[in-house]
């Protein structure tokens, strides 16, 4: 009962902060969140403080991103114990940046009227580790729960997504110190710690203010310079092809008509662009003729330009190369430009040290082992627009949209297949990832996914228009293509690096402080 009562608003902070994401989608709570172990942390040693981190972080990512275990049964072949394994070795690595969180909070000490910001930086410089570590995984950032929420994720087009979680971390923690006064107070009947709260909770309040002020002017800036931009027309074609089916020989011609087909439903519109999902060809356009010429004579009648996603093959090296590619083809059918993912996912799309691990196979074994990409970034074109193209997984890595916009691309397009997620909430999870890339580099957003959800984003995070998962869909969609450079385009996560920094002092105090009573005589 006492480890129960020392862990059990780190757990309960753990479930909130999963509530705050889609698909429950209460993102008012991930401004108390972290509040039940911030408050308990008081009353913890260091070492406890970790074991309570990681328990909140355990229950979070455990819950969160549950949808591993479907998916490695139904489509890795993986036993349900080897299926939870991993889920639960993922979620006991992505615990360790919580449980750091509250040990370097404990750790630091800091003043009270400082607790809050020192809080929040360590909680965003975490993050971004945790965006780039070991090819990274920041599926879960805090900010992207408030996606929804477009007063605050304004703010993205300065300070990125991790300026929203430092936001939601420094009110979880004004939070907490509020209930350890209000506690306090009742057991003894002083007020003596008032001071610091107030001050505390002044200054968020101003911060808070500030940046709804901020989302207000942003709105109505942006909403008229959308109104100048040049404009362009955007279809896509959701396909629905089941997972199970879409690499079955007897089933190739039968997507090829169906996504025909829907392309020229959507061509009587006069679309710009008409938008396929990642691999949404299954064989290697272009090196298969037989297939590829099946494909060419629908996009030849349709008369507008199309973005394909297709696996392909490269013969001309030893070994071959295979890359996951999207291809640009004009009204004739004739390729105007590829791009081949650069970020892949280990395990789905390669095995990483794959001399030691030869007994694991990837998800898509069906495709070959993908190489990476050549890194430059260079948007497609079409008529007189620039898009970048993130496949998939790489629409969670800010950096890839940024070189995009700064590469000149007016619009930014993902293509992903999340049939791998069947009826779970990642592919609401995913699609929220998008509309703070489109804050962020205030950029229109197309997202065509294989089973859904597909959608236009405007660059406010307006989601314009979506689809339903697992359905046929042709939607269509004129969206404003701007070309000016926010903040966080031009100079990437500068307000995380100065928050790191900030905190660098005082952990460097306390570790004299520690080194001089550990070794003095």
């Amino acid at each position: 009962m006492h480890m129960w009562s020392l862990y059990f608003p780190a757990l309960v902070s753990g479930l909130m902060l999963t509530l705050s994401f889609p698909d429950v989608y209460m993102y008012g709570l991930g401004f108390i969140a972290l509040a039940p172990l911030i408050f308990s942390l008081e009353t913890l040693t260091a070492r406890q403080g970790f074991v309570a981190g990681f328990a909140a972080g355990f229950v979070h990512f455990s819950t969160l991103i549950y949808w591993i275990v479907p998916t490695l049964c139904t489509f890795g072949g993986l036993h349900p114990v080897l299926s939870v394994s991993a889920l639960i070795l993922l979620c006991l690595y992505l615990s360790v940046y919580p449980a750091l969180f509250a040990f370097g909070l404990k750790k630091l000490a800091p003043p009270p009227v400082l607790m809050p910001p020192a809080a929040a930086a360590i909680w965003i410089g975490l993050e971004w580790v945790r965006t780039y570590l070991f090819t990274g995984f920041p599926w879960g950032i805090l900010g992207y729960s408030q996606a929804e929420n477009r007063w605050i994720v304004q703010i993205a087009d300065m300070t990125g997504v991790m300026g929203i979680s430092f936001l939601l971390v420094l009110c979880s923690a004004v939070a907490a110190q509020t209930w350890r006064y209000l506690v306090t107070r009742r057991r003894s009947g002083h007020s003596a710690a008032l001071i610091p709260v107030a001050v505390s909770a002044g200054y968020t309040c101003l911060l808070l203010a500030g940046a709804y002020g901020y989302s207000m002017y942003r709105l109505a800036d942006v909403q008229k310079k959308m109104a100048r931009a040049s404009v362009t027309r955007l279809a896509i074609i959701q396909g629905n092809i089941r997972q199970d089916m879409k690499w079955d020989m007897a089933f190739r011609l039968a997507t090829i008509e169906k996504y025909g087909t829907l392309s020229l439903e959507a061509a009587q519109f006069q679309p710009d662009l008409i938008i396929w999902p990642e691999t949404a060809l299954p064989f290697y356009y272009g090196h298969n003729t037989a297939l590829s010429n099946q494909v060419d004579p629908y996009i030849r009648q349709a008369g507008t330009h199309f973005l394909i996603g297709t696996p392909a093959v490269d013969t001309a090296h030893d070994p071959v190369r295979y890359f996951n590619r999207v291809v640009m083809l004009d009204h004739l059918a004739l390729p105007r430009g590829v791009y081949d993912k650069t970020h892949l996912v280990p395990f789905g799309e390669y095995v990483p040290f794959q001399d030691l691990l030869f007994f694991i196979e990837k998800l898509t074994a069906e495709a070959g082992n993908f190489s990476r990409g050549d890194p430059a970034f260079t948007p497609l074109t079409f008529k007189n627009h620039h898009t970048g193209v993130l496949i998939c997984f790489e629409i969670l890595f800010p950096d890839i949209s940024r070189a995009f916009v700064q590469n000149r691309a007016d619009l930014l397009t993902t293509v992903t297949n999340d049939a791998w997620f069947g009826h779970t909430s990642a592919a609401s999870q995913h699609f929220a990832i998008a509309v703070l890339r489109a804050v962020e580099n205030r950029r229109s957003v197309a997202r065509a996914a294989n089973t859904g959800i597909s959608g236009f984003i405007d660059p406010t995070g307006r989601v314009r228009q979506s689809t339903p998962v697992f359905t046929d869909a042709v939607i269509l969609q004129t969206l404003p293509a701007m070309t000016s450079l926010s903040v966080y385009t031009r100079f990437g996560d500068l307000f995380t690096l100065i928050c790191v920094i900030a905190i660098i002092p005082g952990f460097m105090v306390k570790t004299c402080q520690y080194m001089k009573r550990r070794y003095q005589p």
